[in-house]
């Protein structure tokens, strides 16, 4: 018989390493959701990583780990882009960043970046990282209506955006289709 260990019953380091293996993409995609650039997010990430180890022990159930990384990693993601110096900064200009995606992901991602913040983080979590609004409304410590309210303006946004012509050559009909709760 096997027994399968939980995160909890290794020693910090390990405990660490094996949380780390098993967010640190997911953290990363957040991060560069607010970033827009390798370098920026790598920082993010690293400080969302820091402070999870510094508070390890505070985040005792396995099933919150995931939930505290993500909503650390956006506050962490804020504070940075409170920066002057990062205001100045376009992800378009990183040379690295355009050769990963083609036009349609770019011109996609570029209009869910220019989202107001409370509807970016909650269409990422949505569409990116399929939570859904109820595990969103908990995470971000709002009422689930409220998850769907910003769900539906959100897409009103990209919507509009699309229909003014301000993303030229985006497939407009795979914007309006919705994931199913």
């Amino acid at each position: 018989m096997k027994v399968e260990h939980s995160l909890y019953d290794v020693d910090k380091e390990a405990r660490f390493q094996k949380v780390y293996d098993s967010y640190m993409q997911d953290v990363y995609r957040l991060c560069f959701s607010y970033m827009k650039n390798k370098m920026d997010t790598e920082d993010a990430v690293q400080e969302t990583f820091c402070r999870f180890y510094q508070a390890m022990e505070r985040v005792k159930e396995e099933e919150h780990v995931k939930g505290w990384l993500l909503v650390t990693a956006g506050n962490v993601c804020k504070n940075i882009l409170k920066h002057w110096w990062r205001k100045n900064r376009s992800w378009q200009e990183n040379e690295e960043t355009k050769g990963r995606y083609d036009e349609y992901e770019i011109e996609m991602l570029e209009l869910v970046l220019n989202l107001p913040v409370k509807y970016k983080t909650v269409v990422y979590l949505y569409y990116y990282e399929g939570c859904n609004s109820v595990q969103i409304a908990k995470l971000l410590k709002k009422p689930e209506s409220t998850i769907r309210t910003y769900l539906q303006k959100a897409k009103k946004l990209l919507k509009q955006e699309l229909n003014e012509g301000n993303a030229v050559g985006v497939n407009r009909g795979s914007v309006y289709q919705t994931r199913e709760e």
